[in-house]
């Protein structure tokens, strides 16, 4: 991840916020909310900027609430937050000096200001996203993603120095006129468009001229700060020449990253959990996804799961904030994550009566139920207990603990047992 330069003893300094945080949240907005129909819809349905740009004339953003979303965010158990600035359309959230497409030109309102203002008066970390596509911009070249693609619009002239001008002009503006930025998401790069098309390694170092401790991920196509799997789940600490990385899981509520009215095959509160406690358990986080409505609401089933979600993480946070993988191999259909001394059982299918852990006999100073902080009970399994009934399981190998459960399942969305580790544990297995 972070090799012995300066540059990179400094990063690694200014970024622990991002192990600490875990859980992101990711908010997509702009004129696609509007077809309520995936952001990709205009490349999707081929439109032309005149067809799209009705969208444009009638943008009012009038339910957006920044603060409202900021104490959503934290009170759902996250940590940062992540806006489309610009998504690939190139409609622009932020007031910007290099054109008029914009929400402050079309509305009055520089979203990006709002959003960073309220998010860090919640006291959460703050990202942006910035598209390297460019559908609106006269010099971005059409290609397979492009609206135009098939039209005469793929024989125009066009200078993608410019655009790369262009780019690096509003990237400053975005990291010099809204205070301290944590964390630049680039999007992305494809076999058309890679590094040189970018100018990559020039943007890069701007980046890290005009904001030297900002954390800035992978998709330029070189090598950034943190890596960023969309769609999958990684279910192991992700590596790069056998280093571990830096890595953020990217999800959606439904599949869909801008308002998709039609679309409601949502996960449901009780996964989003598990998915957040398996990235902090592999040593990752999670980012996930919002797409509030054209009028810049949250609709009804995305605020539902935010509060589920929130109801998990009030009582359980501290088993995901600041915590990362253990040494300790978990038993089947459960998790672990660890805090210094403190590991985190997380089970995802709830035994009967007891559970067996291999390694921790005589490592276990108390457990107790995290959501409630009520005692379970523990002893050492000797090898033989059950050996006399031949319908009983058979005995556990030496250095087991046997935790003494509740028949009930506790009523939460992802139970956790919270482990007191002794000395030892410090010694020959931590972090």
């Amino acid at each position: 991840m972070a090799g012995a330069s300066p540059e990179n003893t400094q990063l690694a300094s200014s970024a622990g916020w991002f192990e600490e945080a875990r859980f992101g949240l990711f908010v997509h907005f702009g004129l696609y909310s509007m077809a309520a129909r995936h952001e990709w819809v205009r490349s999707r349905e081929s439109m032309s900027q005149q067809e799209y740009d009705r969208y444009l004339h009638r943008f009012d953003p009038d339910l957006f609430d920044a603060r409202e979303l900021a104490r959503t965010a934290r009170e759902s158990g996250m940590r940062y937050a992540v806006l489309t600035a610009k998504h690939h359309d190139g409609f622009c959230l932020f007031d910007s000096a290099l054109t008029d497409y914009t929400s402050v030109r079309a509305t009055g309102r520089d979203l990006v200001r709002e959003f960073v203002e309220a998010m860090r008066a919640e006291g959460l970390r703050v990202g942006l996203y910035y598209s390297l596509l460019d559908w609106h911009h006269p010099d971005f070249t059409v290609d397979e993603h492009h609206p135009l693609r098939g039209t005469p619009a793929e024989r125009e002239p066009r200078d993608m120095a410019r655009y790369r001008a262009y780019m690096e002009g509003q990237v400053r503006e975005l990291l010099t006129g809204y205070g301290e930025i944590d964390l630049l998401f680039f999007d992305f790069s494809y076999p058309e468009k890679g590094p040189e098309e970018w100018g990559a390694d020039h943007l890069m170092r701007v980046v890290r001229e005009v904001r030297p401790g900002i954390l800035v991920n992978d998709r330029m196509g070189i090598p950034g700060d943190y890596v960023t799997p969309e769609q999958y789940q990684p279910d192991r600490p992700l590596e790069r020449d056998g280093e571990p990385v830096r890595w953020e899981a990217c999800h959606t509520l439904n599949g869909s990253w801008g308002y998709d009215r039609d679309n409601h095959d949502h996960k449901d509160p009780a996964l989003l959990v598990r998915m957040l406690v398996q990235s902090v358990a592999c040593g990752g986080n999670l980012i996930l996804n919002v797409g509030p409505t054209g009028r810049g609401a949250l609709d009804p089933r995305a605020r539902e799961i935010l509060r589920a979600i929130a109801e998990w993480t009030a009582p359980h946070a501290r088993s995901v904030h600041g915590a990362g993988a253990s040494a300790f191999e978990a038993p089947a259909n459960a998790l672990y994550t660890q805090r210094g001394r403190h590991l985190y059982l997380h089970l995802l299918a709830w035994p009967l009566k007891h559970l067996h852990l291999p390694g921790l006999a005589g490592r276990v100073r108390y457990a107790q139920l995290l959501h409630d902080g009520s005692e379970i009970r523990f002893h050492e399994t000797d090898g033989a207990r059950h050996e006399h009934n031949n319908l009983a399981p058979p005995g556990q190998p030496a250095g087991t603990l046997t935790l003494d459960l509740p028949i009930a399942r506790p009523d939460v969305l992802l139970p956790v047992i919270e482990l007191e580790l002794g000395p030892e544990r410090e010694h020959d297995g931590g972090e």
